[in-house]
């Protein structure tokens, strides 16, 4: 009975921070997509502007994501252990980072706004516009490294509520300033495309003034300082450096199936399709992700908890019952997606080639969903653990092995379902195989306020 009670206990936990937690990584699409709907009427080069300008944002942005999980796994560890001013001084730290690498890549992006927008090698009637909207969007840069390290501590403190609010108002202003600056309401001016770029940076900048706000109150309630630290911001860096390596080697395995789909396409109007048909599946794998990774997101900040008051029994159950979550939340979403796959196509374009591709692909997808609920999971719980090296070290391996059988696949000649069989089979299944070795062992399994990652307690 008392087992029973819990595990009802750990469920609850669970869902109180992975609930809001996949309520906030939902809402965090939704500037970009706010800003496709103001500007898509404005005209197609426009949108196809934005949709390069923000290609290089989520890279530049989507690399720091550290910025969130290694603060996220500091803060829980020190809270867990009764050091709560020490955990704010960590989170402070991290704050102190983000803006350290957000002026520099500001003005790395913001100067360079042309020549990367080259890269893609756009018409001047594309690249115009999208080397507007990359020089004023780039101010946002900071603002958006700030909240995922002021996101990081909060859910460090184990509190996804607050940044859940703070991202759905930022989501609404947001909206509100693309609206009125790039339309000229009343009495602020046409901006056009400019306008939409100036309206995200000021509601990127209010949801970062707001977070940084409350860390700031808890932190100066604990007595702690607000001010730089070099060792704290160097010793941030360093236990971000594993979890930069982690995100690449994901994003390089993900650039590697694209650039094989593109490989099989062939020429003319029909190599289109199963280019299209693949970004549709790519964006449907990501939206179903974010479920997912509400629950990694709850296993990195319960982990990090749970090692940190020297509790390794507590955090090797609490883990095996968040595995059991991510299988459930993969079958569901697995079965839903199977359910929904003949109809979904149509939700994205009017193209029948198109929506008949991507039903077996989608197949395909649902089927690896129970996988990715588990590879989600552990790379929280690792995350949590302060295991990036580790994670740094299976990202390659899995790289390494997933690149070249794809590349050679794809010069067979494989078509998109079976392209989607080897990214399911051997990138996802690659993951789970070292994730689930890793989880089995007790290398990772380190308790106490210092930090794996090289961080030591304040």
């Amino acid at each position: 009975m008392r087992r029973d009670q819990r595990q009802r206990a750990e469920d609850r936990e669970i869902a109180r921070i992975a609930v809001p937690a996949f309520l906030a990584l939902v809402a965090e699409p939704l500037f970009l997509l706010g800003d496709a709907a103001v500007v898509g009427h404005l005209g197609t080069r426009e949108l196809a502007g934005l949709g390069i300008a923000a290609t290089v944002l989520q890279t530049a942005v989507g690399l720091c994501v550290f910025l969130a999980y290694g603060t996220t796994a500091g803060v829980a560890r020190q809270l867990g252990a009764g050091r709560r001013a020490a955990a704010l001084r960590q989170g402070v730290d991290g704050l102190w980072l983000a803006v350290a690498i957000g002026v520099p890549a500001t003005l790395l992006v913001g100067l360079g706004a042309a020549p990367l927008v080259a890269l893609f090698s756009p018409p001047a009637s594309v690249a115009d516009p999208a080397a507007t909207y990359l020089r004023i969007a780039a101010l946002g840069i900071p603002p958006l490294l700030l909240m995922l390290a002021a996101t990081g501590v909060l859910r460090g403190l184990q509190d996804t509520r607050t940044p859940l609010v703070v991202a759905v108002a930022a989501n609404a202003v947001n909206l509100a300033l693309n609206v009125v600056l790039v339309f000229g309401l009343g009495p602020a001016p046409r901006l056009g495309i400019a306008g939409s770029a100036l309206g995200s940076v000021l509601a990127q900048s209010a949801g970062a003034a707001v977070l940084v706000w409350i860390v700031a109150r808890a932190a100066r309630r604990e007595g702690t300082s607000l001010g730089p630290r070099r060792s704290g911001i160097a010793a941030a860096g360093r236990a971000g450096v594993p979890l930069l390596v982690r995100t690449l080697t994901l994003r390089a395995s993900l650039l590697v199936t694209t650039y094989a789909v593109v490989l099989t396409a062939g020429g003319g109007a029909a190599g289109a399709v199963p280019i299209a048909t693949h970004q549709l599946a790519t964006t449907i794998w990501t939206f179903l992700a974010f479920a997912l990774d509400a629950i990694a997101i709850a296993a990195q900040a319960i982990t990090g908890r749970y090692l940190g008051a020297g509790d390794a029994a507590a955090t090797r159950a609490v883990t095996d019952r968040m595995v059991r979550w991510g299988v459930v939340s993969g079958v569901v979403t697995g079965l839903g997606l199977a359910a929904v796959s003949p109809w979904l196509g149509a939700l994205f374009t009017p193209d029948a080639a198109v929506r008949d591709a991507l039903v077996p692909v989608l197949l395909v997808a649902a089927v690896a969903q129970p996988v990715a609920g588990v590879v989600f999971v552990l790379d929280g719980v690792l995350i949590g653990a302060g295991d990036g090296r580790y994670l740094a070290f299976a990202g390659v391996l899995v790289l390494a092995a997933y690149a070249p059988v794809m590349l050679g696949v794809a010069a067979l000649g494989a078509g998109l379902p079976v392209l989607w069989v080897v990214f399911c089979a051997l990138f996802m299944g690659g993951r789970l195989v070292t994730l689930v070795h890793r989880s089995r062992g007790s290398a990772w399994l380190v308790t106490g306020s210092d930090d794996p990652s090289g961080r030591r307690a304040a």
